[in-house]
């Protein structure tokens, strides 16, 4: 450390580091949770690129939920697998990890091993001739980790995703998730996919044709675009049941290719197939039971009670191996017990307990919305649906299920009661 340098208050040098304690991600324990749950089912395959990354978030997400030791682990990991990775000691991209090392040191009162961690990336930095720039391996580390949060977020990652493979260009995955992104966000955008982005997807697909979870992508896309391939769809289904399982192994993109564009049934062959070979795995469960939701509200068709009970018997395994994150699939299984006589009771159950929870605005948004169509179409109550509805669009918070609310609330202008709401709703909206 040079002499200047060591003047420097340590909180000041820790302030300026680029690592997860300083890249302003949301800390929500309810976002940390769904995290934690989605970087648990990528999995840990040693040829997964962004095994780094992926231990590095870890770490973040179990030092803000307060398990320590478990945070220090991942940080380790994270070390070790970026050497594996790049067949080297030191390097560039150890800069994020030893600045989440330096931040947990310090958190925990450890200020020698913190200013220890603190000098080792002086030493990596001293080596980086671009000093003006950030180096692209943080750039991209940065861009994959924000990619996961905001939509505010997704944009800086799109900007920092750029900057990376601009610096270096030959670098196959991040383009792909550049790629991934860019597909993401078009699925939330009014403008939809453009076509110099399916350019770039049909590029990344050539520079990468193993990944499975592009290709399935890619399949979609060319549907959309009224180019159904279902032999290379049928092609790729066999491939994603070889590869390990993984919510990166393309087995979802692919599912909904199936419900959109052949059929339901296709999707659910597809999840069970897989389950059968990896009966043990959660993510699979996870596919198979979202496969019977889909299959259970299919249009214009009526479940039989069989299916109906293979869903129910799926979603109340799916909320014993997801318990941190069960709000939406209690309320899955809430709605599918209504689907049969012998357990509407149970459905019910289910919301009068969701309802007496303390719930996050949002959460709240949603149950009140989807509550509101439960109590109009399965109770029959329509006035205690108008009441739900009413409570969903008042919570200011702008999301499909207010957008909804609203305009169900609409076709009810002629309630003066419902009149009078709307206009003063629009009034604080402005």
């Amino acid at each position: 450390m040079s002499a200047a340098q060591s003047e420097i208050p340590l909180e000041d040098r820790l302030g300026a580091l680029q690592c997860h304690f300083t890249w302003d991600l949301e800390s929500r324990k309810n976002k940390l949770l769904k995290l934690k749950d989605l970087l648990q089912d990528i999995g840990t395959e040693e040829e997964c690129k962004w095994l780094g990354h992926i231990y590095n978030l870890q770490g973040f997400v179990h030092f803000q939920l307060g398990s320590i030791e478990e945070a220090r682990s991942f940080f380790s990991r994270a070390e070790e697998a970026f050497r594996k990775m790049r067949g080297a000691e030191e390097g560039p991209w150890l800069v994020v990890t030893y600045g989440n090392q330096a931040w947990l040191h310090h958190h925990q009162g450890e200020q020698a091993e913190s200013r220890a961690c603190l000098s080792k990336i002086d030493g990596l930095m001293t080596e980086d001739p671009s000093q003006d720039e950030l180096h692209p391996e943080i750039c991209a580390e940065k861009a994959w980790t924000l990619m996961k949060f905001s939509r505010e977020q997704k944009l800086l990652a799109d900007d920092y995703f750029q900057r990376a493979i601009r610096m270096q260009p030959d670098v196959v995955e991040w383009q792909t998730s550049h790629v991934m992104l860019l597909d993401n966000m078009s699925i939330h955008s009014e403008t939809g996919f453009e076509e110099d982005i399916m350019e770039k997807l049909r590029k990344a697909k050539e520079q990468d044709p193993e990944n499975l979870y592009l290709a399935a992508v890619y399949l979609r896309q060319l549907a959309e675009r009224g180019q159904i391939d279902q032999s290379g769809a049928r092609e790729l289904a066999t491939k994603v049941l070889r590869n390990p399982v993984s919510s990166y192994s393309g087995i979802q993109p692919l599912m909904r290719f199936y419900r959109t564009f052949t059929s339901i049934d296709e999707a659910v062959a597809l999840a069970e197939e897989a389950l059968k070979l990896h009966p043990d795995e959660r993510y699979l469960k996870r596919c198979a039971a979202l496969c019977y939701k889909w299959k259970i509200w299919e249009k214009n068709s009526r479940p039989s009670q069989s299916l109906i009970e293979k869903g129910i018997r799926a979603h109340e395994e799916l909320i014993s191996l997801y318990p941190d994150t069960s709000f939406m699939k209690r309320i899955d299984l809430a709605n599918i017990y209504a689907k049969s006589e012998k357990t509407k009771a149970k459905s019910e159950k289910i919301y009068k307990e969701l309802l007496t929870e303390d719930l996050e605005p949002a959460e709240q948004q949603i149950l009140f919305n989807i509550y509101a169509k439960y109590l109009f179409f399965t109770l029959r109550q329509p006035k205690m649906s108008i009441k739900y509805h009413m409570k969903a669009a008042e919570i200011p918070i702008k999301s499909y299920h207010q957008e909804n609310s609203i305009k169900l609330l609409e076709k009810n202008r002629y309630n003066q009661e419902v009149d009078r709401f709307l206009s003063r709703l629009k009034e604080s909206q402005k």
